[in-house]
C-alpha cells in the first residue's frame, strides 16, 4: 500500500509543478484554461502534502524512520504550567 501511496505522491507533485508553471508563465493562456491549470496545480499541491504525510506516518509506524519527539500529556502540562515562571 505504501508503494501506492508514494506512486500518487510523485504524479501529485509533478502535476503541481507542471501546471503551476503552466498558470504562472503562459501569457497566452484564456481565462478558463488559466483558471483550470491553476485548480489543477492546487490539487497537486493538496494531493502531494496528504501523501506524504501518509507515508511519513507511515514509515515511523513500521519502524523505518525515527519517530517525532512529542511530548506524553503529563510531560507536556508540566511544561505549560512552568511556561510564565
Amino acid at each position: 500500500m505504501t508503494k501506492l501511496i508514494a506512486i500518487i505522491n510523485v504524479i501529485a507533485w509533478a502535476g503541481f509543478w507542471a501546471f503551476g508553471y503552466i498558470a504562472l508563465t503562459s501569457g497566452d493562456l484564456t481565462d478558463g484554461q488559466l483558471t483550470i491549470a491553476a485548480i489543477l496545480a492546487f490539487a497537486g499541491l493538496i494531493m502531494g502534502v496528504l501523501a506524504y504525510l501518509k507515508l511519513a506516518r507511515a514509515s515511523e509506524a513500521s519502524g523505518y524512520a525515527k519517530g517525532s519527539n512529542q511530548l506524553d500529556a503529563a510531560a507536556r502540562n508540566r511544561a505549560q504550567e512552568e511556561w510564565g515562571k
